[in-house]
């Protein structure tokens, strides 16, 4: 018999089996549709709190009693302690589901201290407005305690969707909306095959690796940490030329002695999250890289710290035991950044949609656009509104999220 009229007879039925959760359920559920030789299409299954949903969308062959099958099935989920649902699904239904199976499919990722109703409502009502379907929603994080401590913590929630945007303007318009409304961070990508297979992370260094800007580190040893601040706020704001600030600003260092780089190292406090998110990388075969409108004795100090495979940064001259005011070389600038960036995809022989750069400044943007996903971390306003996607509410290791690592495969 063909198969187009084999599924003309044959019966197709959606079966919900809901309970409590117990070892075995879905072996003896399985096993019982096997004896009657069904097959099965489709299957998800989720445990919420010892709470088991099933869903099993199953071809019951003609040659068998359907109402047996239902019967049977009921009988054996109230053996399990499980109730059972049944919905016959029809030829129109079944082909209608078939042909969504070459619609767009993406990632939204939800990043939180705590995910509260308000913010769940929000984002779902976001995502309806725009048709998409909601397939699946997973939490990536890790169990909170049941009382609050003052501890950081951590939430996230990973919405599967399937569908195109009916407005992607205004789709990229309410995520900023809301992240900056609720205190979240949500970030969007396709679900394709790049997003499983990121190889390399590119990161800046000041004020995304670390919490500062190590040039007003310097400066302040200078005497100059005021001035030298305002026009590094000035310059990552997209307000001055990078190159003329860069050499305004180190030309203040001159006679500044070589001798205050390892106190000043020594002082400088990464960025919340960013061990956890350098030794996870690392465990799970990622190559890291710096690549920094900063300075290169600052890189090679956290690349010895954090196990970094490359540094990439601006060299400050030093001659007899002194700054002289000048940076060696070609100044690491937004178009050397994004340059580098390639550079790096062909040294580590991968993709450049496998990149992913994360970066504060508008000195970023260039190397953010240029990865196959480039994250905006705690930015400046002109990037956080240019970049596609952003971390403004977490720590560094937020990253790890949305990768699609859960905090059970950070102890694994």
């Amino acid at each position: 018999m063909n198969t187009t009229l084999q599924n003309a007879v044959d019966t197709l039925m959606l079966l919900h089996f809901t309970g409590e959760d117990r070892p075995g359920q879905t072996a003896s559920l399985s096993e019982l549709l096997a004896s009657f030789h069904c097959s099965i299409i489709d299957v998800n299954q989720a445990v919420i709190h010892q709470s088991l949903l099933l869903g099993l969308l199953i071809r019951i062959p003609h040659s068998v009693d359907t109402d047996l099958v239902i019967e049977q099935a009921q009988e054996r989920g109230h053996e399990l302690g499980l109730k059972c649902k049944h919905k016959r699904i029809s030829n129109t239904e079944y082909d209608d589901w078939v042909s969504h199976q070459g619609k767009s499919r993406f990632i939204l990722t939800l990043l939180s201290r705590a995910v509260t109703a308000e913010q769940f409502a929000a984002v779902s009502q976001m995502l309806a407005s725009q048709g998409l379907n909601i397939d699946v929603i997973t939490r990536l994080s890790g169990r909170p305690p049941r009382v609050e401590t003052n501890k950081l913590t951590r939430a996230c929630v990973e919405f599967s969707l399937r569908g195109e945007p009916r407005d992607a303007i205004q789709l990229k318009a309410s995520l900023l909306e809301l992240s900056s409304q609720l205190n979240l961070d949500l970030a969007w990508q396709r679900d394709d095959a790049y997003r499983r297979i990121r190889r390399v992370v590119a990161l800046d260094m000041d004020s995304t690796l670390l919490q500062a800007e190590v040039i007003d580190e310097l400066a302040k040893e200078a005497g100059v940490g005021d001035e030298v601040s305002a026009i590094t706020e000035a310059t990552m704001r997209g307000e001055l030329d990078f190159d003329e600030s860069l050499r305004r600003r180190v030309s203040s260092l001159a006679g500044l002695s070589a001798s205050v780089l390892p106190t000043i190292a020594a002082r400088l406090e990464l960025t919340e999250g960013a061990e956890l998110l350098l030794s996870t990388l690392r465990r799970f075969g990622y190559r890291t890289a710096i690549i920094s409108g900063g300075f290169t004795y600052f890189g090679h100090y956290l690349q010895e710290r954090l196990g970094i495979d490359h540094v990439y940064a601006n060299e400050l001259e030093i001659i007899d035991g002194k700054l002289t005011g000048q940076v060696l070389g070609s100044i690491v600038n937004a178009k050397r950044k994004a340059e580098l960036l390639e550079q790096l995809a062909a040294d580590e022989g991968v993709d450049r949609k496998q990149l992913i750069a994360i970066g504060d400044g508008a000195n970023d943007l260039p190397m953010l656009a240029r990865a196959g996903l480039g994250i905006a971390f705690h930015a400046k306003p002109v990037v956080r509104q240019t970049a596609e996607h952003r971390v403004s509410n977490m720590g560094l290791d937020a990253v790890l999220y949305l990768l699609g690592v859960r905090d059970r495969d950070l102890h694994s």
